[in-house]
């Protein structure tokens, strides 16, 4: 397979599954429900909206909504030019791979910033769901939209110790943030580049040190 390929399937994939997904939930869930995923009660969808960036992560006020979302168009322009040299580089596919899981988690959270806003009415608490493309309007301007979250993860609960400064006593809950299928493919572009920095440095050294030798 071609890199342009890789890098368009690696975008048709991640994009479909993660707007498909939030479309569902806009459209068939209130805001604040949940359900489990086959039946773990540490594993569900539980639908929520945010203002900001990955895993919940807010930038408070409308100018930081604004800014948000305007750095991200811009970030991800430039993240395309560098793909495009990357393909025409000949790099690994695993880079590319790598690169092309962070653009589509971008793209994917963009989508909803950007157009959500306009194209869906607003998803109330325990309410009734959202409507797509309402006929009064929706429920924010172009740039204004909340990106959509529903997965949540509440692996262990428990109570710090009482010795513990500022929290001992109090409750603990990991994992808290609820994310998405575009946060899933930031994280998971991250490790693979990661990875490939790692091995590629690891080569070099023992190139290095063969030189030497």
């Amino acid at each position: 397979m071609s890199r342009r390929r890789i890098v368009l399937l690696t975008l048709f994939v991640v994009l479909v599954i993660d707007q498909g997904t939030k479309f569902w939930v806009k459209t068939n869930m209130a805001y604040g429900e949940e359900f489990s995923i086959l039946g773990f009660d540490r594993a569900l969808i539980h639908f929520v909206e945010n203002n900001g960036m990955a895993f919940g992560i807010s930038l408070g006020g409308q100018y930081g909504k604004l800014f948000l979302s305007l750095f991200r168009i811009a970030a991800v322009g430039v993240l395309f030019v560098y793909l495009f040299r990357l393909i025409r580089e000949q790099v690994s596919n695993w880079l590319l791979i790598g690169f092309s899981l962070v653009q589509a988690g971008a793209l994917g959270n963009i989508i909803d910033s950007v157009f959500y806003g306009v194209l869906f009415s607003e998803s109330s608490f325990h309410g009734g769901v959202a409507t797509f493309l309402p006929a009064e309007g929706g429920y924010a301007p172009l740039l204004y939209g909340r990106v959509v979250d529903m997965l949540y993860f509440p692996l262990f609960y428990g109570q710090y110790p009482e010795w513990m400064p500022l929290v001992g006593g109090q409750a603990f809950l990991f994992f808290r943030p609820v994310f998405n299928v575009a946060d899933v493919a930031i994280s998971l572009g991250v490790v693979v580049l990661l990875l490939y920095y790692y091995r590629s440095s690891g080569r070099k050294d023992e190139a290095r040190n063969g030189e030497e030798e």
